[in-house]
């Protein structure tokens, strides 16, 4: 019995593939993919020509049946047009149906546009709420984006290029003048990304183009002077404060667009960061 290896691959620069995913590729039987005429291309670089099939969110219940009875005589490897199988692409049923069957599934991880756009955005990275592609239609784009406004933690969503103005006008919207990131293209020759408010990316994103993955900071955490805070609290809320504050500070961030950010993305009043950044201002370096 052959083994099905869920393989990540590029979202843009094909020396991001891993030695591992390259060598699995060149030793299958079959690939299944997403779109053949995308993955012959990776598979050409390469210098592979292993035998391939289309799996597809279209054609994967007719497929399904096909892929498994290759699993029965050798290895099948399973990959999308770019990240991981299963992430807003297609293969969850495949891997699904042949754990049923007893057939052996292994993962092989590559790169995510999800964790990289994360990174990118430089908001806290500890835990984050992904929404994949919202819906077409505004109302339920806004229902999500409402039902999502709670999360302390960052939002990560995709967004293809004719619909990102759609899509920020409701993150305006919904969220306001939430700090959100929005990168294009990424690990390709164009990458961008572009930091602000929703209504700030509006103005900049006159015509996107390329694919996009947007990330938007978590749920302001408002401590107000009648909030139930223990001392330990207050110290951690003031320590990652002058964090937040010395690495902007190091980096030669103005005094002005600082205490903005972070007031933003910790949803501190303005006046007490401002008076942090002048306090360490006076400090002995």
């Amino acid at each position: 019995m052959g083994t099905l290896y869920i393989v990540g691959t590029p979202i843009g620069n094909l020396e991001d593939l891993t030695l591992r995913a390259a060598r699995i590729l060149g030793e299958v039987s079959l690939v299944a993919a997403e779109d053949t005429r995308v993955s012959r291309r990776l598979l050409s670089h390469l210098g592979i020509r292993p035998r391939t099939t289309s799996f597809h969110q279209h054609n994967w219940r007719e497929k399904l049946g096909v892929v498994l009875a290759e699993l029965a005589l050798g290895d099948v490897a399973l990959v999308t047009d770019a990240g991981m199988p299963g992430i807003s692409d297609p293969g969850s049923e495949l891997v699904v149906a042949a754990s049923a069957a007893g057939f052996k599934v292994e993962v092989v991880p590559g790169p995510s546009a999800v964790t990289a756009a994360l990174a990118l955005s430089g908001f806290p990275g500890d835990g984050f709420l992904f929404l994949g592609f919202l819906s077409r239609r505004k109302k339920d784009r806004q229902s999500s984006l409402r039902e999502a406004s709670s999360s302390a933690v960052p939002l990560v969503l995709f967004e293809a290029p004719h619909r990102l103005r759609a899509t920020l006008a409701d993150l305006d919207a919904v969220l306001g003048d939430r700090a959100l990131a929005v990168c294009r293209e990424l690990t390709k020759l164009h990458e961008e990304v572009f930091r602000g408010t929703a209504a700030q990316a509006l103005e900049h994103f006159s015509s996107p183009r390329g694919e996009v993955v947007v990330v938007v900071a978590g749920r302001p955490a408002v401590v107000g002077v009648d909030s139930e805070v223990d001392a330990d609290d207050v110290a951690a809320i003031d320590l990652d404060l002058r964090q937040r504050l010395s690495d902007l500070r190091e980096s030669g961030v103005r005094a002005k667009d600082a205490v903005a950010q972070v007031a933003d993305s910790t949803g501190l009043a303005k006046n007490r960061v401002y008076r942090v950044w002048v306090e360490m201002g006076r400090e002995p370096q």
